[in-house]
């Protein structure tokens, strides 16, 4: 066995697990990358991936794997660069217990990061939001739960993971209403319901009945939904509520849309973007400004308190025609 297997393996069990305690989100973001990584190398120099040792993935061999990922497969740049950086964690490990393939791990961390075009964030407007929640049948159980799902994300602004692993003991909804999640970062926050989202989770939740520790917003089966389940719920009420509110047609709406949804209608009320970094749970408050960027309604606001210069405009006014005659020669 190559020296790559054992520290693969080391990788995940010592540093992600014991050391890092990674969460599992990253665990299996980490794995996927190797596993494509693995089978690119494995196909493109001919041997099984357990045969594969630390200096056949070179800088050469990761390059072409980070182009097959955008050509091939239609990933995104942040995309690629997601996957660099599990990448360069595994080798950052491998530089400590393998300093004799130093040149080469050295060569793969210095492939950069790939800078992208950072596109206006996009979300929904009032009239889509009202078409979107009042999409699902709610004559039906997964329209109840569909309606009361949607009408959470939007006003929480939680993302696809923490949604679909909310517990029925999460949501408090007594005095000061809330919901409690672990996001991003393993990192706990509790977020404030609404009169009205607190009314739809408490119908929701006497209908849902279950014990405290049993998913939110389950399948028909009892077991908790999936993000690509809930990608398909999306999807499904979108298209019913692009027969209401014709604007959704032309929009690209994921489920980090609501996210965006939730955050511009706080910064519509006013609230400052630090407050609005802790309800999302952003890391850095920074990270918030891409919705100061997005918000045309607030730079028309504070484009009238400005002053504009006082100027006339300009009038074109065409040359004397014997003057153009003899410019012209």
């Amino acid at each position: 066995m190559s020296a790559l297997a054992p520290t693969l393996q080391a990788f995940f069990t010592d540093r992600l697990v014991r050391q890092r305690n990674a969460s599992p989100n990253t665990i299996a973001a980490y794995r996927d990358t190797l596993k494509l990584l693995l089978a690119f190398a494995s196909k493109r120099l001919g041997r099984e991936p357990s045969k594969l040792d630390i200096s056949d993935l070179d800088a050469t061999i990761i390059a072409a794997f980070l182009e097959h990922l955008e050509r091939d497969r239609g990933n995104s740049i942040s995309t690629r660069n997601a996957r660099l950086a599990a990448i360069h964690s595994l080798f950052r490990y491998a530089a400590h217990r393998h300093p004799e393939h130093a040149q080469d791990i050295q060569r793969v961390l210095a492939i950069p990061i790939k800078r992208a075009d950072r596109a206006l964030v996009t979300f929904l407007d009032a009239d889509a939001i009202n078409a979107l929640i009042n999409a699902p049948d709610r004559s039906t159980w997964t329209g109840r739960r569909d309606h009361a799902l949607l009408v959470t994300a939007i006003q929480t602004g939680l993302r696809a993971t923490e949604l679909t692993s909310l517990n029925i003991a999460d949501v408090h909804l007594g005095s000061g209403a809330h919901v409690n999640c672990r996001g991003k970062g393993r990192k706990e926050r509790i977020t404030p319901l609404t009169e009205i989202t607190t009314a739809v989770l408490r119908v929701w939740i006497a209908e849902r009945a279950g014990d405290p520790s049993d998913p939110l917003f389950p399948t028909r089966q009892g077991r908790r939904l999936t993000r690509d389940g809930l990608e398909r719920r999306l999807s499904k009420h979108l298209a019913s509520a692009a027969e209401r509110c014709p604007a959704l047609k032309d929009k690209h709406v994921t489920l980090h849309t609501l996210r965006h949804t939730a955050a511009m209608q706080l910064l519509h009320a006013g609230v400052d973007t630090t407050v609005i970094a802790l309800w999302l749970g952003h890391e850095r408050v920074d990270t918030t400004q891409i919705y100061l960027h997005a918000d045309m309604a607030l730079k028309e606001r504070a484009l009238a308190r400005t002053k504009p210069p006082t100027t006339k405009p300009g009038r074109y006014q065409p040359p004397d025609t014997l003057l153009a005659f003899l410019e012209a020669l």
